[in-house]
């Protein structure tokens, strides 16, 4: 599938989506969200599809809100999907961000919706937004204080200053730092590696750990309590069993 603003490609069980506005540094207007929410329905409803990853053309990211296109009252937000048609969403199924270039404001928003983060050793990542009136609203001024010491959070909010990668990957918002080029060629590994496992066991955690999120431990192991018996009732759950007994890869349905 590809559209003006948004192109998709199945490597195997990933679905790579790109943002493919090179002109715009990858900007989100309209199209580009209206074009990452129809992949990512795709993604969720694909049977064959197991995980996703999400880069940008020509060596960069994504810049963010598309400012011109916002001034001409265009919206970068789907209903009930946040910014991107990404940000608010509730997915199934592992996201990738594969991140060459600069990730500035709502791109690098779009990459902490993501599950992990892939970055070049040349990117870039920074929440400007004070700096035009506005602030992270996509996901910025409250997931990055989660990821990273609150202070630190602060020092992104309130300067709008960037860091490069390698500070990044110190900090611990990123899983890898690899040589530039080969941010998306290492993500669809890291796809493959996780698309091995059960589909079931993998949508488990992610709604796991979505409830997890802000609320007492006792809350979170009732969530996870009722949600155990559907998936030990699993043909994935007897199948991995089965495969173990016998020493051999299993043959997930998902079911």
């Amino acid at each position: 599938m590809s559209t003006n603003e948004v192109r998709t490609e199945r490597v195997g069980t990933t679905l790579l989506i790109t943002i493919d506005r090179p002109r715009a540094r990858n900007a989100v207007n309209a199209a580009v969200a209206a074009g990452l929410a129809e992949a990512l329905d795709l993604l969720e409803t694909d049977p064959g599809l197991r995980a996703g990853v999400l880069t940008g053309a020509d060596g960069s990211f994504s810049a963010g809100m598309d400012l011109k296109a916002a001034l001409q009252g265009e919206s970068p937000e789907i209903p009930g999907r946040g910014f991107g048609g990404l940000t608010e969403a509730e997915l199934s199924k592992p996201l990738i961000a594969a991140v060459e270039g600069w990730a500035m404001g709502g791109g690098f928003e779009l990459a902490l919706g993501c599950d992990l983060i892939v970055a070049a050793e040349d990117a870039k990542f920074g929440l400007p937004e004070v700096r035009r009136g506005l602030i992270a609203a996509g996901g910025g001024v409250i997931r990055l204080p989660k990821r990273i010491p609150h202070h630190l959070a602060m020092e992104f909010l309130l300067t709008g200053e960037p860091i490069g990668a390698g500070r990044a990957g110190e900090l611990g918002l990123v899983n890898r730092v690899v040589p530039s080029g080969e941010a998306a060629a290492v993500a669809l590994q890291l796809a493959d590696q996780i698309a091995a496992n059960a589909p079931l066991a993998l949508a488990l955690v992610k709604k796991i750990v979505r409830a997890a999120d802000g609320v007492p431990a006792a809350q979170a192991f009732a969530s996870q309590r009722s949600a155990m018996p559907a998936l030990m009732k699993s043909a994935d759950v007897r199948e991995g069993m089965q495969a173990f007994a016998e020493r051999r890869a299993p043959n997930w349905t998902g079911e």
